[in-house]
């Protein structure tokens, strides 16, 4: 989508402010299908929630990878052999069914690699992938496999899916170039290892995506340059990170804009412990959120995380700005913390237009370790030494009060029991109106199905 409003010059402002290029397929989907065609119906396929779609699914590939499209018509498929698709140039896979998980294998259900010019998506926006992840999770066990994995891929666009319940993480994308990735939904169970959507590439652009889980929402890792994300409405969920940060660490020209996350772990987080290298440049705005048990949340000493080699990654020139709404509890848990590596500490940190309030008690804490900069509880100077301040806050500040989203979950879902399938929802944050229309509501002639 963006590579054609790059072309006529048109992109919008603020999603390109972050990226340094055009993302996205580099031939239209129309194209792609008025070339070739190849239903999986014609290779072995068969909808009846049974027969293994495995092979059709790659044989179709193998006839179509070099400039068609890959379809799966409506209906319900089992995958009980996963697919390795590789080598594709100019091509597409149209997934209008839902394909059920029925193997036991690990690794990676859909896994695309070493492609260019590529796009996968929905054309009826009700295409998903449905992984019965609560068979594993009811006996404790998230080793099964990840429902969906990129690499290499470049020039590509992924939207209008819905990824549901996956055994381990739902969507990786390792290694990748000039992509886009929207207008999906997805739903984990209430279990740590469920990611939504992690990310070590370059020149990536998601937004308008809904997360339920208890992990990671949209989480950027190393390596990574020029990723813009926003538009994310992370719905019960881990919510968004960076990290976990170890050795080597290169991230750099990041903007996560316009994050709505309700009754989550935290709202963003940066997560080491030790370790080295560097994250710079990153711009954290137009944050709201509810109910969560941290907000803005910088720990070089996670305890989650293994001490690892290293003095510490170098945090260089982060902004915090416009973060609104309540957290659970300001006095276990404060809105801001900001705990440094005191042998690498962090440098150039700015806190601005923060206005966060307790919805339990009466006060709220601020934590700021070894960070230097400007706002909340940041020392100024570029004297690096070590330190350590808390403020205790006892007056609500002016204007924490901020908008609700209409499809906020009362419970997360379980580990029990299958996930239903969700409708993808066409708001994302409050106010905002999605960048892409769903593609069921697109002119047929855009996303042909049939020769």
């Amino acid at each position: 989508m963006l590579a054609s409003l790059f072309a006529i010059g048109l992109a919008p402002l603020l999603a390109t402010a972050q990226l340094s290029g055009s993302v996205g397929p580099t031939t239209s989907y129309a194209s792609k299908a008025d070339n070739k065609i190849c239903s999986v119906l014609d290779y072995g396929g068969v909808a009846d929630n049974s027969t293994d779609v495995g092979p059709a699914i790659s044989s179709a590939w193998d006839e179509c990878k070099d400039g068609g499209v890959v379809y799966i018509p409506p209906g319900d498929y089992a995958l009980d052999s996963w697919v390795t698709l590789t080598g594709g140039s100019s091509c597409a896979i149209n997934l209008d069914g839902i394909i059920y998980r029925t193997g036991t294998d690990g690794g990676n259900m859909i896994f695309i690699e070493h492609t260019t010019d590529f796009e996968l998506l929905s054309s009826t926006s009700e295409g998903a992938v449905q992984g019965f992840g609560y068979v594993y999770h009811a006996d404790g066990s998230i080793s099964g496999p990840r429902i969906l994995r990129l690499y290499e891929v470049v020039d590509f666009s992924v939207h209008d899916l819905a990824l549901v319940d996956s055994p381990s993480f739902h969507f990786s994308m390792d290694t990748c170039e000039n992509g886009e990735v929207y207008n999906m939904i997805i739903r984990g169970g209430n279990e740590g290892g469920l990611d939504g959507i992690d990310v070590w590439s370059t020149n990536i652009w998601i937004h308008d995506v809904e997360v339920t889980n208890k992990d990671e929402c949209v989480t950027v890792k190393s390596p990574a340059q020029n990723i813009l994300v926003e538009s994310i409405y992370c719905n019960w969920s881990g919510g968004c990170a960076m990290g976990s940060l170890s050795t080597g660490v290169n991230i750099s020209d990041i903007t996560y804009r316009n994050i709505y996350t309700w009754s989550s772990n935290q709202m963003y987080m940066i997560k080491s412990n030790g370790g080295d290298g560097s994250v710079s440049n990153v711009l954290l705005e137009n944050f709201i959120g509810h109910g969560n048990a941290y907000s803005l949340d910088v720990d070089q000493e996670w305890s989650s995380m293994s001490t690892v080699d290293g003095d510490g990654v170098q945090l260089n020139n982060i902004t915090f700005s416009n973060w609104k709404g309540t957290e659970a509890d300001g006095a276990q848990r404060g809105p801001i913390k900001v705990n440094c590596a005191d042998a690498a500490p962090c440098t150039d940190i700015t806190i601005e237009d923060f206005a966060m309030w307790t919805e339990e008690g009466d006060y709220q804490w601020y934590w700021c370790e070894s960070a230097y900069g400007e706002g909340a509880c940041l020392e100024d100077g570029d004297d690096y030494t070590s330190y350590t301040t808390t403020v205790t806050v006892t007056a609500a500040p002016t204007g924490y009060s901020a908008a609700t989203m209409a499809s906020d979950l009362t419970a997360a879902f379980g580990t029990g029991s299958p996930i239903p399938i969700p409708a993808i929802p066409t708001s994302f944050y409050p106010g905002l109106t999605p960048y892409s229309a769903l593609a069921s509501a697109a002119a047929t002639s855009v996303y042909p199905v049939r020769a």
